[in-house]
């Protein structure tokens, strides 16, 4: 897909409708949505009136594509709205116990709390919420300050001249999976600014193409992601003694072979979050994220807990784990990067929340200055740059800038390497540790280890059971919004090289081999009605030809709170 859209052919192309704003932001998630309320703000003490601020996002409904059952520190929300509490926030409850178990093979486990607890899980003083309410929550003061929001609108493509964003082309609605035009065709409409704030998440379909088009992480390590898992579980009264607990876990079933582990959050007095994340740079060409989380509830820890239980919802997402040195240029001519599109991720915490919030702020003062000057420039907006390197967001970055790199060569090697990593201020082994990019570290088929896990249908569902609950749906007679560039690369080398590992790790059973063989079947067929929008398939992917797109705005996920 071209990024770069011409946008003066772009329009000779179709008749589109055209509206202009004065700032648009892509995607309607903390990080977005503190820019737009603190934007609103900082115009205002400016004596800066009338100004359109629009918020575009391809869920349906605002918080569809965000999953219940996250640990928050506070720092962000409590900079943005220092009155949040009494703003009635969604939180879910205050931690009150954290500790790490480590899970072995054989069924037992240990367990560090109190004093014992590793620092980067220690959670007392931060909190249990729904993301999901939570961005419903800041879109209503959002809104409330004047800002508009228009869900179920998918930005397609970047509007550009040169080296600027001009603003974004939404996706038509209404085409046929033949790319015929149906009775119900509406054709996506060039929404133009002179500043764009790209707030898409992980691996954003836009973000992705700006990135290397203007090579924003020139001189940067390459971005490094894990995919997560995650469960609502409904499990009555057994739920209270869980109640503000958070556990995160280490050992079985990944081992020392490859980064990650697992989480159990006591979210309400009946429900828990069950979840596991794992790198993407596993070399295992059967790395399975879903399997290693299926086995991870079939450990006595969790499966104790969720026996009996009902689940409630499922979803996947990546992470961005790469850290300070991974993240990208933060802005250019006429945009910005916020929240996991620019790498606000701690990562050995697991934690983002508050430092998407607080990326949100820091681009909303250089907008607002650059919007004063009438000075949209890539020069103009780098105060966003100056601001994030003298503030606390970029104070914790720097102290785990090497935290991720550090597990490269195993679990046992990046313990010792982060161990000195605390106590020499993030330096660890080395000043700066190299990185590398995820799909390059997958190994021949020959080499793999992983194996399925046995399925149930009560506690340990497959693929297709999962997806049901992650309410997913998507127009059938649509484009596949999943590209295969050269589909002859998965028949003739895929194959015999790495197994076609799109069928292993994607969490959604979206790519499917048949039993007759791909030479039989002429390629890899395409579920893409099971997409849960996660984005493993366009960064695991070992050659690169699987690219993912924005499907007609409203598809998708719908990770509803029960």
């Amino acid at each position: 897909m071209n990024q770069r859209t011409d946008y003066s052919l772009n329009a000779r192309d179709i008749e589109r409708e055209e509206l202009e704003v004065d700032v648009l932001l892509v995607g309607a998630g903390p990080a977005n949505l503190a820019c737009a309320i603190h934007l609103q703000r900082l115009l205002k003490e400016r004596g800066v009136e009338d100004r359109m601020i629009l918020v575009l996002d391809k869920a349906e409904e605002l918080g569809h594509h965000s999953l219940s059952g996250a640990v928050m520190d506070p720092k962000g929300i409590e900079e943005l709205m220092p009155d949040w509490k009494e703003r009635d926030f969604p939180i879910e409850t205050e931690v009150t116990y954290d500790a790490l178990a480590f899970l072995r093979a054989n069924g037992k486990h240990h367990r560090f709390d109190g004093m014992f607890t590793p620092p980067q899980f220690k959670n007392h003083g931060n909190y249990i919420i729904s993301l999901n309410k939570v961005v419903r929550w800041m879109a209503e003061q959002a809104e409330a300050t004047g800002v508009d929001i228009y869900p179920g609108f998918a930005a397609a493509q970047l509007l550009m001249e040169g080296d600027r964003v001009l603003g974004v082309q939404t996706r038509d609605s209404g085409i046929a999976k033949d790319g015929s035009r149906k009775a119900n065709f509406e054709p996506g409409m060039n929404v133009l600014a002179p500043v764009t704030v790209l707030g898409e998440g992980p691996r954003g379909s836009l973000v992705k193409g700006l990135v290397r088009d203007l090579k924003l992480d020139e001189g940067r390590n390459p971005q490094t992601y894990g995919t997560g898992i995650k469960e609502i579980w409904e499990i009555g009264d057994r739920a209270k003694e869980l109640f503000g607990s958070v556990f995160h876990s280490g050992g079985y079933p990944l081992g020392s072979d490859g980064y990650g582990g697992g989480w159990i959050y006591g979210i309400s007095p009946t429900q828990i979050s069950v979840g596991y994340v794992v790198g993407l740079d596993h070399h295992d060409a059967r790395l399975d994220p879903h399997g290693l989380f299926v086995r991870f509830k079939q450990h006595p820890f969790v499966a104790d807990l969720i026996a009996g239980g009902k689940l409630v919802r499922y979803g996947a997402k990546t992470v961005s784990e790469g850290g300070y040195f991974s993240m990208p240029r933060l802005q250019g001519d006429g945009f910005c990067l916020v929240g996991d599109s620019a790498g606000f991720l701690n990562a050995s915490t697991l934690k983002g929340v508050h430092l998407s919030i607080k990326s949100g702020m820091l681009a909303a003062e250089a907008i607002a200055d650059a919007l004063v000057a009438g000075d949209t420039s890539a020069a103009k907006l780098a105060r966003y740059t100056e601001l994030f390197e003298s503030s606390w967001a970029k104070e914790e970055l720097w102290g785990v800038r090497n935290w991720r790199q550090a597990f490269d060569g195993g679990m046992l090697g990046g313990m010792i390497d982060a161990g000195f990593q605390m106590i020499s201020g993030g330096r660890g082994l080395k000043a700066h540790r190299s990185g590398h990019e995820d799909h390059r570290t997958t190994r021949k088929v020959s080499e793999s280890r992983m194996t399925q896990p046995k399925f149930n249908d009560t506690t340990s569902m497959d693929k297709l059971t999962d997806v049901y609950y992650s309410g997913a749906i998507h127009e059938e007679d649509q484009p596949s919004h999943l590209l295969i560039t050269d589909p002859s690369v998965c028949v003739e080398r895929c194959t015999v090289e790495y197994g076609n590992p799109c069928q292993h790790f994607c969490p959604a059973a979206v790519y499917e081999v048949p039993e007759e063989g791909l030479q039989a079947s002429g390629g890899v067929v395409i579920n893409a009605s099971n997409c849960v929008h996660c984005k493993t398939c366009d960064i695991a992917d070992p050659y690169e030809i699987i690219q993912w797109v924005v499907p007609e705005g409203g598809g998708g996920p719908k990770y509803i709170d029960m």
